[in-house]
């Protein structure tokens, strides 16, 4: 069988997100789960970049606005965060382009909109 891709990063990232979920419950906005998940990441010394933009190519060129994930921690892990009913195939469109975009490998989609943490891995 093989490994899960990032497995301890993953780890502590859905532990962090259970965390802020026990702790706030459901149905604020995604703004409210991401400043409490930027407030751990601090803590924890755990690197990441908020709203990283990646640059999108069409045609050998550049478009003009860049395509902004949630976060990339680690350098490596994309994460998108939602407050919805569920996570839908939309979600993990989007968050596939992300990683189409960014080329890297893992994303997680993080939903604090149902009454127990939700979560879904991607890889490219």
């Amino acid at each position: 069988m093989a490994e899960l891709l990032f497995k301890e990063e993953s780890y502590k990232i859905v532990g962090i997100c259970m965390e802020i979920h026990k702790t706030l419950g459901m149905g604020l906005k995604e703004i409210n789960y991401k400043d409490a998940m930027e407030i751990d990441f601090i803590e924890q010394a755990i690197p990441y970049e908020r709203e990283k933009r990646f640059m999108v190519k069409y045609k050998d060129r550049i478009l003009r606005n860049p395509y902004a994930a949630d976060f990339v921690i680690y350098d490596s892990v994309v994460v998108e965060i939602k407050s919805v009913p569920a996570i839908i195939k939309c979600h993990i469109a989007q968050t596939i382009s992300y990683l189409s975009v960014s080329k890297m490998k893992l994303a997680l989609i993080i939903n604090f909109g149902e009454t127990s943490l939700t979560w879904k891995r991607i890889v490219l």
